[in-house]
């Protein structure tokens, strides 16, 4: 059987692993298997908590695209061991993604946590489902708004990146819940040591 990284290790790539010299390192991986092909607790974690990710998919011609999907923690959901989903809301409408999958459905997933520095790829398909009311509301049930239709992603492997290179950020709304935190707690001290320097003062 071919291992599930073979999705991305095509003959040319391992030709250039090969000629570079990592060749040896990543045919010990797919003897034991190679990439993970299945949604685990710790990857259903991260997913649960991204704000946002990037859909790659390709026209019948080869022709690439990115799309950014952002939402609250939760809006890209684990419907089981290899579907993703998510609502798709209106945008500028220029369909892209809805006309590369009408006729290539492989799509690619690139998920990167700057607060942790992780960053995982995921190779696949996707199709898009319209008329489904109840999957509609079980994905938009965290994102809100209106959206019209949904998105299903079967994953056929899932890579993990070392951090090298990622920049630590945060994101601005932890930053201002902690700064808030902050602050109102500089204000209760600040409270504190007035009372205490008033009762010094007395008599």
């Amino acid at each position: 059987m071919r291992p599930a990284s073979d999705v991305a290790f095509s003959a040319s790539v391992k030709s250039e692993q090969e000629k570079r010299g990592s060749r040896s390192h990543y045919a010990r991986m797919e003897e034991r298997g190679g990439w993970p092909d299945r949604i685990m607790p710790d990857l259903e974690q991260l997913i649960g908590s991204v704000r946002s990710f990037y859909l790659g998919t390709a026209s019948a011609a080869g022709q690439p695209y990115i799309q950014h999907r952002g939402g609250p923690p939760g809006f890209l959901r684990v419907l089981d061991a290899t579907t993703l989903g998510f609502a798709d809301y209106r945008g500028n409408r220029q369909y892209i993604t809805l006309g590369n999958l009408a006729e290539n459905p492989r799509a690619f997933i690139f998920l990167m946590d700057y607060a942790q520095r992780l960053r995982i790829k995921l190779w696949g398909s996707a199709r898009v489902v319209e008329g489904d009311a109840a999957l509609l509301s079980r994905l938009s049930e965290v994102a809100g708004g209106a959206p019209e239709r949904c998105i299903l992603f079967h994953v056929d492997a899932w890579d993990r990146n070392c951090p090298q290179h990622i920049p630590h950020l945060l994101p601005a709304e932890d930053v201002e819940r902690t700064i808030g935190a902050l602050e109102a707690k500089v204000v209760e001290l600040e409270a504190r040591l007035r009372g205490e320097a008033h009762a010094g003062s007395g008599p």
